[in-house]
C-alpha cells in the first residue's frame, strides 16, 4: 500500500517509483487542503498547490478526509477551481473525487493522557498527581484553556477581546495559553499578556507531556475562536480530560459533540461572550464520564480498526482488478 498525506504529489511519486511500487494500491489522507485553507490578509492563493491536491485525489484509489466538514469544503473548493477553467472543463474530476471520498477521522492517542496523569491505570481524575496550585488558585475563577497554535487562522484576538469584556464586568477566571507559538508574538499577544497578566497561569507551549496532560486535567473550559479547523485534535484532548467546550457553531466542531448539547457548547456569530460567561458560571453541567464517551470513538485504539478495514478493502479491490486483468 501507499498511504500518502495531502502534501505529496502522488502521481509524480508513483511515476518515478520502482515498477513494483506502481502496482501498489494508493490512498491519500487529507488532513488539510490547499484549496480552502484560509490565507493571511494580503496573501494570494497559489492554485498550483490546489491542482496538486486535485491530481493526487484523482490518481488515488481511496481519498480520506478527517471530517465531513473537510470533505464538503474540499469538494466546494474543487468546484470553484473547475469553474475558473476557461474551457474544456473536466467536470468528471469532481464526480470521481466525490465517489472516492470517505470520512475517516483522525486517530488521537487519548489513552496516553490516562497513562500520563493517572496512577496504576485508573481513570482520569480531577486534581491529579501534580500540584493544583501550579495552575493558580481555584478561588480566582475557572481555568480557561487555549491550546491552539498562535496563528491568524485560530483568531486569538477574538478570544482576547472576549476575555477583556468579561474582565471589565468583574468576572473571575484564570488563563492558560498553552498552544505552540510559531514565531515572534504579535502585538495582540503582547497586549494580552500585559492586560491579562495576573490571570495568566501559563504562557506558551508546554514541552513536558506530563505537565501538559496535568494542565488539561485541571483546566475547566477550552475555548476556540478558529477561522479554520478541519478536525480539532487539541479540543478533543481537552474535552476527553473534562474541559467544558466553548466552540464556534461551524467548521468541524458540530461533528465532535452530541447534537443534544450543541446549544450549550456551540456559539453563533457574536455569541462568544455570553456562552463563555455561562460556562464560567455553570461549570460542567453533565458528568465528565459522559463527556469522555463523546471522544472515545476518536481514540486510536478504536480508530485503528476503521483504518485497517479501509486499507484492507482498498487492497482487495486492487487485487480483484489485477485478477480480472490477468484473466
Amino acid at each position: 500500500m501507499i498511504f500518502a498525506s495531502d502534501m505529496l504529489d502522488l502521481p509524480h511519486y508513483v511515476a518515478l517509483a520502482h515498477p513494483a511500487v506502481r502496482r501498489a494500491p494508493t490512498m491519500v489522507y487529507f488532513h488539510e487542503n490547499q484549496l480552502t485553507y484560509p490565507l493571511p490578509p494580503g496573501v494570494e492563493r497559489d492554485l498550483g498547490y490546489g491542482v496538486k491536491n486535485l491530481v493526487s485525489a484523482l490518481s488515488a484509489d481511496r481519498v480520506f478526509f478527517n471530517s465531513e466538514f473537510h470533505r464538503r469544503e474540499f469538494l466546494r473548493g474543487l468546484r470553484d477551481l473547475l469553474d475558473s477553467v476557461p474551457d474544456e472543463v473536466p467536470i468528471w474530476a469532481l464526480e470521481q473525487v466525490q465517489e472516492k471520498g470517505v470520512v475517516l477521522p483522525l486517530g488521537c492517542d487519548l489513552r496516553r493522557l490516562d497513562e500520563l496523569v493517572s496512577s496504576g491505570g485508573s481513570p482520569l481524575r480531577r486534581q491529579g498527581d501534580g500540584d493544583p496550585a501550579r495552575w493558580g488558585e481555584a478561588d480566582k475563577g475557572p481555568l480557561i484553556l487555549w491550546n491552539h497554535r498562535w496563528e491568524y487562522d485560530k483568531a486569538p484576538g477574538l478570544m482576547f477581546q472576549a476575555l477583556y469584556d468579561l474582565m471589565e464586568d468583574g468576572v473571575g477566571f484564570r488563563l492558560a495559553m498553552a498552544g505552540p507559538n510559531q514565531g515572534v508574538p504579535t502585538a495582540e499577544f503582547k497586549q494580552a499578556r500585559e492586560r491579562l497578566g495576573g490571570r495568566i497561569v501559563q504562557w506558551g507551549k508546554l514541552e513536558d507531556d506530563c505537565e501538559y496532560a496535568d494542565l488539561l486535567l485541571n483546566a475547566d473550559i477550552v475555548v476556540s475562536t478558529a477561522l479554520h479547523e478541519f478536525f480539532g485534535t487539541s479540543v478533543v484532548e481537552a474535552m476527553y480530560c473534562g474541559c467544558r467546550p466553548v466552540l464556534p457553531a461551524r467548521l468541524s466542531y458540530p461533528e465532535l459533540v452530541p447534537e443534544e448539547v450543541h446549544a450549550r457548547v456551540l456559539y453563533q456569530e457574536g455569541g462568544l461572550v455570553p456562552l463563555l460567561r455561562r460556562a464560567i458560571e455553570e461549570g460542567l453541567p453533565w458528568s465528565e464520564d459522559w463527556q469522555r464517551t463523546w471522544m472515545i470513538p476518536f481514540d486510536w485504539a478504536n480508530m485503528r480498526r476503521r483504518y485497517d478495514q479501509e486499507v484492507w478493502s482498498c487492497w482487495e479491490s486492487r487485487r480483484k482488478e489485477w485478477t480480472d486483468a490477468e484473466v
